[in-house]
């Protein structure tokens, strides 16, 4: 799917979204079942969202904290233009505990979400992004409670509207 793309919801994709995040395991012949269509319906509908990008995935999602990970923070981080975003990137993304990076606006260059066993652990995750000698600076800010979980589902509603 293009960036900016228009992708239009309407209430039977809405609905079959939530089905599937409610029920993560739910098989699509039960899926049309409650939805009150043919199996075949559910099959295309269910194709064209993931084709489109809507639905990007059916894997578990995983709690870092469970998993041990109980520290999340935020990096914004100013690089070295000459070396660039990609290379940078590959950096990154060779580190577990960066969960995720985004170019962005303003004074930084990137913006990461990443996660420590514990603020040391934390130090030593920022120490290995900043062993990177295209990266020239990093600010920390450490989440101290989720207050708002990740979430898509309110979007898929009121794109339907």
């Amino acid at each position: 799917m293009n960036a900016g793309q228009d992708v239009q919801l309407d209430e039977l994709d809405a609905r079959l979204i939530q089905l599937l995040a409610d029920e993560p395991r739910i098989g699509v012949l039960e899926c049309s079942r409650r939805l009150g269509v043919a199996r075949g319906t559910a099959q295309a509908r269910l194709d064209k969202l993931v084709d489109r990008g809507v639905i990007r995935g059916f894997g578990p999602e995983i709690s870092p904290t469970a998993i041990g990970f109980a520290v999340t923070s935020f990096v914004t981080l100013e690089i070295s233009q000459r070396h660039g975003h990609d290379a940078v990137t590959a950096h990154l993304a060779a580190i577990p505990e960066v969960l995720e990076a985004h170019t962005i606006t303003g004074a930084s260059d990137l913006l990461c979400r990443i996660v420590a066993r514990s603020n040391s652990d934390l130090q030593r995750v920022i120490d290995q992004i900043v062993s990177y000698d295209g990266i020239r600076r990093a600010s920390t800010i450490i989440a101290l409670a989720e207050q708002i979980p990740y979430r898509t589902l309110p979007l898929t509603h009121s794109a339907t509207h």
